[in-house]
């Protein structure tokens, strides 16, 4: 850090945020309260919690990254979110909170058989791993450019503080540091979004400088799906959303720590809509950052080269604003937004954590063991938190060494496993008369057809194979190839019956 006070904050603040995590210790002492804090939270708490989760690295890194090389192109994908919560708040939550069951993936077992616990609950955990190992990557990146640390060695430091805080508080620690991290982030992007308007060249002079650009625009409005156009982004955002709502553990075990079925549907409106206005702070911030280096080019030469440094040359945009958070801050705001960065990996991993661990212990050691007492069932929710920080912290190693935008790359790997999981469950909650032959042949059509897309994306492949339309539509035709197969085998099974009746 360049100034003390910077090294003083940031150092205040994680020995806070962690001591924070830890004093919940003595109210998860037994899994209701480790996995769903007794169902005792108040939703305005629960609501914040999951727009911490919303607001990760992927967004204070990924989305400045992604306007300050295109333009406001995926903030599309925000505003998907208000559909997705209202359907989600009229129809899942109130099954879920119905189903008495902590796990997003017990009803499939009964809908379809263990083989489809069995399949999401692989794509579940596949996700987090990755989501965590981006999310790491891109504190990592702001912490290097601001610090001069290895990226690597944030990265491990990164998963060793989450972990320990999420392993002794449980989802109560998660979720009220998930409240304080999610308030510091936000501080953070007013700060910045200051600071850029009120220092030189000056807001005006950047402002011109974007629309001159067309630094806002939200994408092409053609139906081309060859590219990430306005439709392509809206529809995987509704797309991913769904999932996020409908089957992503992270957010069904949030809908049973609150009070009520109400609290929780306010809670599901309050962290989509909060979302919205603070990731258009993060596109903006990205805008005028834009304009910035153009008023200075020797300094967008120097993020360039700090890309290069840690093998990110093709990511450069990844650097803009870690770059002028290192150089352009005073001393003590530098640590602020440090702080906030920070904030904004743990207040997703954390989650994930703990998510993963309760999946751990409910769909697959109680398949395995279920006579096992609460301290053995205890046992394996803190040994399931640890393998998965470890796990998590590999996988973010791992993906320093790739060159692409963490976005895209998040984006990417979520998309694969998203529409396979997706698929199935609205195969099951839509198509009643859908059964468990029926349910498996779509998911292996489904999962051949996304092996394809994903495959065949890659350069090396021969340009007569190749999946030719976006990489976000991956997603979209994995969920819709699972779902339509599943209905297309119903109708047919059932005017064979028709017919020989």
């Amino acid at each position: 850090m360049k100034s003390p006070i910077d090294s003083f904050v940031l150092l205040f603040y994680l020995i806070a945020v962690v001591g924070f995590g830890c004093w919940f210790a003595k109210r998860s002492k037994t899994t209701s309260e480790f996995m769903a804090a007794g169902g005792r939270l108040p939703g305005w708490a629960v609501g914040l919690s999951l727009f911490g989760t919303f607001l990760s690295s992927n967004t204070f890194i990924g989305n400045p990254g992604k306007a300050f090389s295109g333009d406001w192109n995926f903030f599309v994908f925000s505003l998907t979110l208000p559909i997705g919560a209202w359907i989600a708040s009229k129809w899942f939550v109130p099954f879920y909170r119905n189903s008495g069951e902590i796990s997003a993936y017990h009803h499939l077992e009964k809908r379809f058989g263990p083989w489809a616990r069995i399949y999401t609950v692989i794509c579940y955990l596949l996700t987090q791993v990755s989501r965590s190992g981006t999310i790491m990557l891109g504190v990592a990146i702001g912490m290097h450019a601001v610090t001069g640390w290895d990226i690597r060695f944030i990265i491990i430091g990164t998963g060793l503080l989450v972990t320990i805080y999420t392993l002794v508080g449980g989802i109560e620690a998660v979720i009220w540091t998930d409240v304080i991290q999610s308030l510091v982030l936000s501080v953070g992007a007013v700060a910045l979004i200051v600071l850029l308007l009120l220092g030189d060249p000056g807001g005006a002079s950047l402002m011109d400088t974007a629309l001159a650009q067309d630094k806002f625009s939200l994408g092409s409005f053609s139906l081309d799906f060859t590219s990430s156009t306005f439709w392509v982004v809206f529809i995987f955002g509704i797309f991913i959303n769904l999932t996020n709502f409908g089957i992503d553990q992270n957010y069904i075990q949030r809908y049973h720590t609150a009070k009520s079925e109400v609290a929780a549907k306010r809670s599901l409106w309050l962290g989509a809509i909060t979302y919205v206005p603070v990731s258009a702070m993060f596109f903006f911030i990205g805008t005028l950052l834009f304009g910035f280096y153009a008023a200075h080019p020797s300094e967008q030469s120097a993020i360039e080269t700090m890309a290069a440094e840690v093998g990110k040359a093709n990511a450069f945009s990844d650097f803009a604003l870690p770059h002028f958070m290192a150089n352009h801050l005073p001393a003590g705001l530098g640590g602020l937004l440090v702080a906030a960065l920070f904030a904004a990996a743990m207040s997703t991993i954390d989650t994930s954590l703990n998510s993963s661990a309760t999946i751990t212990l409910k769909d697959i050691f109680r398949g395995i063991d279920r006579r096992a007492n609460e301290r053995a069932q205890m046992g394996v929710l803190r040994g399931a938190t640890v393998f998965w920080g470890v796990l998590g912290t590999g996988v973010a190693v791992l993906l320093s060494y790739d060159s692409r935008n963490i976005l895209q790359i998040w984006w990417d790997l979520s998309g694969v496993f998203a529409g396979a999981m997706l698929g199935l469950f609205l195969l099951g909650i839509i198509s009643r008369k859908a059964d468990n032959m029926t349910a498996a042949v779509s998911v292996v059509v489904g999962v051949t057809t996304i092996s394809w897309m994903s495959f065949a994306k890659a350069p090396w492949m021969p340009e007569l194979i190749r999946f030719p339309l976006s990489s976000l539509m991956i997603t979209v035709f994995g969920t819709l190839t699972i779902f339509l197969v599943g209905i297309a085998i119903t109708a047919l099974r059932s005017n064979r019956v028709k017919s020989a009746t």
